[in-house]
């Protein structure tokens, strides 16, 4: 596929006809005045980037966990990387550059401690009370747990960022409400009663390029630290042709490179052929959808921002590759194991006597509330937790605590 270049944005250029238009914004559920210097979404993002919830990302796993070693990516610097790609697609597509950054620093936010393994542990446990999904712990987050605003609890983002979080994955019901990936985690669906976010419906442009550089960007950092661990090697990347195809070049235009800057060398031309085959993508899709507004592009038939058939077969075989060899290694199945144990023990712990909890502002209120109620706050405390938190709390809590590494 070819990219027109004279088609594409770089900064310098009026938004597209079907991008998202900060100055005709959906609103707030609580409404403000505009600011006179920011446009809403600039304000959203910076927002976003002031909470808690954005500080905590730095001591969160994203795979491998923050003490193995400093260089390893943690749950803030993959979003800040998926933030830098949404961006550049974002300006080539001549979209709000704003909202789009904005989606990509604020989708990681629900996620627990110890990466995907905290979020498996924590649904496992509140499953008698309608289960955990780290999407609908975003939402919490921003509208209702973040405690910053002297009006309003969370932060107040516009009806666009928050369609955003929820919707970057493409619609959450189709048309006859029917869920499209299993049933919509009960938080998605109270919001809506409030303020409608039309979870039938895809979201916005900006909020697809988000969701395609998160996959971006994880399959080229979770391939740099799997080499830098050594759970990968790059006789394995020879199976994905790919990533052999992307060796050969290196190689055959520096022979000698040494491995280190051989590695970086894969990544950086893995990124831009990822990023310039959504563009060519996005760039057909849209000459065929010819959306004449962002509203055109939520209501189309399809995904706009999305790989080639040809990419998507590769995502797929780098996504096959790092369960197999990373994911699924028994070293980092055994921490896992001991990951999961700390958030069953501290859930346990903190049902059984909440005031445990000592520095959650409810933790005078909850000890008198019904149990499903109770095991929610419970959860939002651990979902907050780092995962030097949590370790910490688990050994004042208990008297072994696992090694995790």
């Amino acid at each position: 596929m070819t990219i027109d270049r004279r088609a594409l944005g770089f900064g310098n250029s009026d938004r597209a006809i079907y991008a998202a238009d900060p100055w005709t914004t959906r609103g707030r559920l609580y409404p403000e005045n505009s600011s006179p210097t920011r446009s809403d979404f600039q304000r959203d993002r910076d927002r976003i980037v002031h909470t808690t919830a954005f500080r905590r990302l730095k001591h969160k796993t994203q795979v491998f966990i923050a003490q193995d070693g400093d260089h390893y990516r943690t749950r803030l610097t993959h979003t800040i990387e998926v933030a830098q790609i949404a961006r550049a697609l974002a300006r080539a597509l001549k979209l709000d550059e704003d909202l789009a950054e904005g989606v990509a620093l604020v989708h990681d936010f629900g996620h627990t401690p110890f990466g995907h393994t905290g979020e498996d542990a924590l649904h496992e446990v509140l499953l008698p009370y309608g289960g955990f999904d780290h999407n609908a712990q975003s939402l919490r987050i921003v509208t209702k747990l973040e405690r910053r605003y002297a009006d309003f609890d969370g932060i107040n983002l516009t009806w666009e960022s928050l369609e955003g979080l929820v919707k970057h994955n493409g619609p959450l019901l189709t048309k006859d409400g029917t869920g499209t990936r299993g049933p919509v985690p009960q938080p998605i669906l109270d919001y809506c009663e409030i303020h409608d976010l039309q979870l039938d419906t895809f979201a916005s442009l900006e909020a697809q390029v988000a969701a395609i550089a998160d996959d971006i960007a994880y399959n080229t950092h979770d391939i740099d630290d799997g080499l830098r661990s050594g759970y990968l090697t790059f006789d394995m990347l020879e199976d994905i042709p790919f990533l052999a195809g992307l060796m050969a070049e290196v190689r055959e235009r520096y022979p000698t490179l040494e491995p280190s800057r051989f590695t970086h060398e894969i990544m950086r031309r893995q990124i831009t052929r990822m990023v310039e085959d959504v563009i060519s993508v996005a760039q057909e899709r849209l000459s065929e959808i010819r959306p004449e507004s962002a509203d055109d592009v939520r209501h189309a038939s399809r995904v706009i921002a999305t790989f080639s058939e040809g990419m998507a077969e590769t995502d797929r075989q780098i996504k096959a590759m790092l369960f197999k060899r990373i994911y699924r290694h028994p070293d980092i199945m055994r921490i896992r194991s001991g990951a999961a144990q700390i958030v069953t023990d501290l859930f346990s712990a903190y049902m059984a006597n909440p005031k445990e909890m000592q520095s959650h502002y409810w933790v005078d209120h909850i000890a008198g509330l019904a149990e499903a109620p109770k095991a929610r706050h419970v959860g939002d405390y651990l979902a907050g937790m780092t995962d030097t938190y949590a370790i910490s709390a688990h050994r004042r809590l208990f008297d072994q605590t696992p090694d995790l590494r």
